[in-house]
């Protein structure tokens, strides 16, 4: 496997992008304002970035924010969305694609996407474009962290420590325990909840690691049970009260650090791709998956 996959040369890339959307969220004008309703859909990676968003969002008093998976969004009815915001790198992902054709001329819609030379551009009543995050890897990195990003920049967040913090952890030291650990718990609180589910995810694809997410109260109803030696849990922002001791209790690894939360997830990236080498895989190509899922059309009954 060549050493510079284009996970690796991705996920380097992300303090660079990060500065750019940050200045292009300063200053667009297309997503939501305060006070209006939205949801927010994606697919997978897209997904978990949609739940981050909508925590930030809710969480700053700038009005009701709700994720969905595309394929699970409830949009109809009496609910009142104001707009959707749909995140997509690949502008082809099919349950995306049906959430846009279903709503339009009902519910504005805004875009973010990788690249725009694809369906959902036409279906979609605006578009932000981040054609330099798209990415050759099927595994995504820089783009969900840079959509992100932008719309960190769009609520009034100064990300410019979060580009500092992701510049220290590419080039810090990899813990060797965390490339031979047997199984990974991620953690995580209001918006770092969606950043759990989203490093679980990362593991999976890029190394077919045994991993899973919770958010951080729940882990002790019932998750940690499965926390031993040789098991990491990691946790994305500020630990619960008494959580470290129960885990350290367990044996396993306890892993929480003081910087950005999303700078975390890039070191969670460097991981995965560390262990995917130890094992041998491909993490541009992984087992089962393309860049984006483009389902066949139903038989006209």
């Amino acid at each position: 496997m060549n050493d510079a996959s284009y996970m690796e040369q991705e996920l380097h890339s992300q303090p660079g992008t990060w500065q750019e959307a940050a200045r292009i969220g300063a200053a667009v004008g297309s997503l939501p304002a305060a006070g209006q309703r939205v949801a927010v859909i994606g697919c997978g990676t897209s997904w978990f970035m949609a739940q981050s968003y909508a925590a930030l969002r809710e969480g700053a008093g700038l009005g009701v924010t709700d994720p969905f998976a595309a394929s699970e969004a409830f949009l109809g009815g009496d609910r009142g969305y104001d707009a959707v915001v749909a995140i997509t790198r690949s502008g082809t992902t099919t349950e995306v694609l049906r959430v846009l054709d279903a709503v339009k001329g009902r519910i504005p819609t805004v875009t973010i996407i990788g690249d725009p030379e694809t369906p959902a551009t036409a279906l979609s009543d605006e578009t932000i474009a981040l054609p330099f995050a798209d990415e050759k890897s099927v595994v995504q990195t820089r783009f969900a962290t840079t959509a992100l990003t932008l719309l960190r920049a769009h609520l009034g967040e100064d990300v410019s420590q979060a580009v500092a913090d992701a510049r220290e952890v590419l080039a810090a030291p990899l813990d060797k325990e965390w490339v031979d650990a047997e199984q990974f718990s991620f953690l995580g609180t209001g918006w770092t909840f969606g950043l759990a589910n989203e490093a679980a995810l990362k593991m999976r694809e890029a190394s077919q690691s045994w991993t899973e997410s919770y958010p951080a109260m729940e882990y002790r109803h019932g998750p940690i049970a499965i926390a031993a030696p040789g098991r990491v849990t990691w946790l994305f922002g500020r630990a619960p009260e008494g959580l470290e001791a129960d885990v350290v209790r367990t044996g396993a690894r306890f892993v929480c650090h003081a910087r950005d939360p999303l700078a975390d997830l890039v070191l969670v990236q460097r991981v995965a791709l560390e262990r995917a080498r130890a094992r041998g895989l491909d993490p541009d190509n992984p087992r089962s998956l393309t860049r984006s899922v483009m389902l066949e059309a139903p038989a006209a009954s």
